[in-house]
C-alpha cells in the first residue's frame, strides 16, 4: 500500500468508520497499522495451511475455495463433493491462518493470507487454479489475483468487492458476542453448545448465524474456547474489512457472485471491480444472504458450473 493510501486509509479508521474502538478494534492494532508496523508483517512467514482435497478423475484446473471470517475449510465440504461429481474436477478447501485447524499467528493480513495460499499451491505443485472464495475468502483470491495472474485461470469472488467492507456489517457484534460467552469447565459438549447459543442469543439474533459461529466451540481437556484466534481477529478487524491498493488488473476470466438480500456488492462498487477485474461479470443469486452457498447450494453450484464453461 502507498503512503498516500496509508494515510488517508488510517483518517478514514481513526474516524471510527468500521466501529467504536471500545466495541471490538485494539486501539494498539489500530496505532500499529496506521504508524507504519506493517514492515515486520510483510516479512512474516507462511503458515502450513489445513486442507481437504477431493480427488476428480479428470485433468482440467483444480478449484480452490477460500472460506470467510469465522469460517473453516468444512464450510465447502458438500459443495465440494457435488463439484468433483458434476465437473470431474479436483477440488481443494483451505483453512485460512488463525481458523479451523491451520496455525495461529499474530498477523492476519490479506498479504501474509495470500502468502499462505501461494506456499501451498507450490507444495501442492498446482500451477494454476480456480479460485472461489467468500467474504474474507474473497479479497484473499482477489489479492493472489491481482498480485500473482499466473496462478490463477479463472475467479470467483462470492458476495464481497475490492472495496471497504461497510460499517454495516455485524461482524463487531459478533466478536464482542463471542468474547463474552462463558462456559464452566467439564460439562457434555451439548450442554455447552446450548449454553454458548443462550449467551449469543442476546446480540447474535438469526439462528443461522449463531449456528455457524457455533462451529467454532471447541473443547480442549474439559475446557471450552473458540478455535479462532480471536485477538489476532481482533487486532486485525481493520485489515480484515479493508482491501489492499493495486494499481494493477487481473485480465482472466472473472465471476462476482452475489446474495440479492445481502447488501455486500453494490452498484457503488462496480466501477472499482470493473477497474481492478475488466472482464467481470457480476451476478445476484435470488433470496440469497450473504452466505450464498448455504442459503441455495444448488443455485450457487450451477452458477459456478455455467462461468467454468463460459
Amino acid at each position: 500500500m502507498t503512503n498516500l493510501a496509508m494515510s488517508a486509509l488510517c483518517r478514514i479508521l481513526t474516524r471510527g468508520v468500521y466501529c467504536s474502538p471500545s466495541s471490538c478494534l485494539s486501539v494498539t492494532g489500530l496505532r500499529h497499522f496506521c504508524s507504519g508496523v506493517s514492515t515486520a508483517e510483510r516479512a512474516a512467514s507462511p503458515v502450513s495451511l489445513t486442507y481437504d482435497v477431493f480427488d476428480g478423475k479428470g485433468d482440467s484446473t483444480p478449484l480452490v475455495f477460500l472460506h470467510g471470517l469465522f469460517g473453516s475449510k468444512s464450510n465447502f465440504h458438500s459443495i465440494a463433493k457435488s463439484l468433483v461429481q458434476r465437473t470431474d474436477r479436483k477440488v481443494l478447501t483451505v483453512d485460512a491462518r488463525n481458523h479451523g485447524k491451520s496455525p495461529h499467528s499474530p498477523v492476519l493480513t490479506y498479504k501474509a493470507m495470500t502468502d499462505d495460499l501461494t506456499h501451498l499451491l507450490g507444495q501442492l505443485h498446482i500451477g494454476k487454479c480456480v479460485l472461489i472464495g467468500h467474504s474474507m475468502g474473497g479479497k484473499v483470491a482477489m489479492t493472489t489475483a491481482l498480485s500473482q495472474p499466473s496462478l490463477v485461470e479463472r475467479l470467483v469472488v462470492v458476495d464481497i468487492s475490492p472495496s471497504l467492507t461497510s460499517v454495516q456489517t455485524s461482524f463487531c457484534a459478533y466478536i464482542q458476542a463471542m468474547k463474552e460467552v462463558k462456559i464452566a469447565s467439564n460439562i457434555p459438549r451439548s450442554t455447552a453448545r446450548r449454553l454458548a447459543e443462550d449467551q449469543l442469543r442476546k446480540i447474535v439474533k438469526e439462528r443461522s448465524v449463531r449456528q455457524f459461529l457455533l462451529t467454532n466451540l471447541e473443547e480442549q481437556n474439559g475446557h471450552y474456547g473458540w478455535r479462532v484466534n480471536m485477538e489476532a481477529i481482533t487486532n486485525h478487524l481493520e485489515d480484515i474489512m479493508g482491501f489492499p491498493a493495486f494499481n494493477t488488473t487481473y485480465e482472466g476470466p472473472t465471476l462476482f457472485l452475489g446474495g440479492s438480500s445481502s447488501a455486500y456488492i453494490s452498484s457503488e462498487d462496480y466501477p472499482e471491480i470493473q477497474r481492478l477485474f475488466p472482464c467481470a461479470d457480476i451476478q445476484y443469486i435470488p433470496d440469497a444472504s450473504h452466505w450464498i452457498h448455504a442459503d441455495k447450494p444448488l443455485d450457487f453450484i450451477s452458477s459456478i458450473i455455467t462461468f467454468l464453461h463460459s
